[in-house]
């Protein structure tokens, strides 16, 4: 669909995503490539409506749903498919998967609607890395490493039910990663699965451009 590549992390808060999307840019770069990093939510509007509902109180699950629609499809269009175009490495840490984890679990939500709403206005990316950690010691990173107090999205019982839904939902695109282990083993890990996705599709594309 596009000459770039699109990787997306994965993972209940607490598995290090961050950690290893700058560790995986670190490689890229090394190599030559010049990776274009975002996260979701985004820093705009609506992403920054959304951060602060974690602290602030939440929104309705209908108009939360609503905001990550929002705030996805302008970052689709403003960033994302550009880079993808141009032919860059695009590295997102949350996509629609986190919104089907935490947005369908919400009391009253519904994971199934949720997945098809997503899957029907998104584009899937080229591969997902799964980050997977026991939502305890999730929690522990959380509270001892990073100092911080869990907010609305961090409560132990939506990390179980989030990390539910993430197997559920894994399939082709998906790449399970023990982030259990130390960062440079993960990194490991995460390398050996993104580097094949990634010369496959720049085989491709230099087969269209060289016909």
């Amino acid at each position: 669909m596009w000459p770039g590549v699109f990787l997306v992390f994965e993972g209940i808060d607490g598995t290090g995503k961050s950690t290893q999307i700058r560790l995986l840019d670190e490689r890229l770069q090394a190599a030559g490539e010049t990776p274009v990093l975002s996260r979701e939510p985004t820093g705009g509007a609506w992403g920054q409506r959304i951060r602060e509902s974690a602290t602030a109180g939440r929104m309705t699950p209908a108009d939360e749903l609503q905001a990550f629609i929002h705030d996805r499809t302008e970052h689709l269009r403003g960033l994302i498919m550009p880079s993808l175009a141009a032919g860059r490495i695009v590295i997102l840490d949350r996509y629609f998967y986190s919104t089907i984890a935490y947005q369908g679990t919400r009391p009253g939500g519904d994971t199934v609607a949720v997945r098809q709403t997503m899957e029907s206005l998104f584009p899937p990316p080229d591969l997902v890395l799964w980050l997977d950690l026991d939502p305890a010691q999730a929690l522990r990173r959380i509270t001892a490493h990073r100092g911080e107090v869990p907010n609305e999205f961090e409560r132990q019982e939506g990390l179980e039910s989030a990390r539910e839904v993430f197997r559920s939902l894994a399939g082709d695109r998906f790449r399970r990663i023990d982030a259990a282990s130390d960062e440079r083993a993960v990194a490991d890990a995460v390398w050996h699965e993104a580097l094949p996705v990634i010369q496959a599709k720049r085989l491709l594309r230099a087969a269209r451009l060289n016909p």
